[in-house]
């Protein structure tokens, strides 16, 4: 009985659910910053706002990259 085969079927989702922290801290980031930058100089709101969701789109990208891989590298 080889305890490693059993256990290797879920640890791409176990991988995924970690590397999901990353992303989300990231995201958490990029708007609390941006908020905080709108909320200090308002005349460059739009700028702050594009490269805002620009980051958001960025660290998102990430995260669905990481929804795949474990499929791809697993199978």
């Amino acid at each position: 009985m080889n305890l490693a085969a059993e256990v290797s079927g879920s640890l791409g989702s176990i991988g995924y659910g970690l590397a999901a922290i990353g992303p989300g801290v990231g995201i958490g980031l990029i708007f609390g910053n941006g908020v905080q930058a709108m909320a200090r100089q308002p005349e460059a709101a739009g700028l702050v706002r594009q490269n805002m969701l620009l980051g958001f789109a960025l660290a998102e990208a990430l995260a669905l990259i990481g929804v795949v891989m474990p499929f791809v590298f697993g199978v």
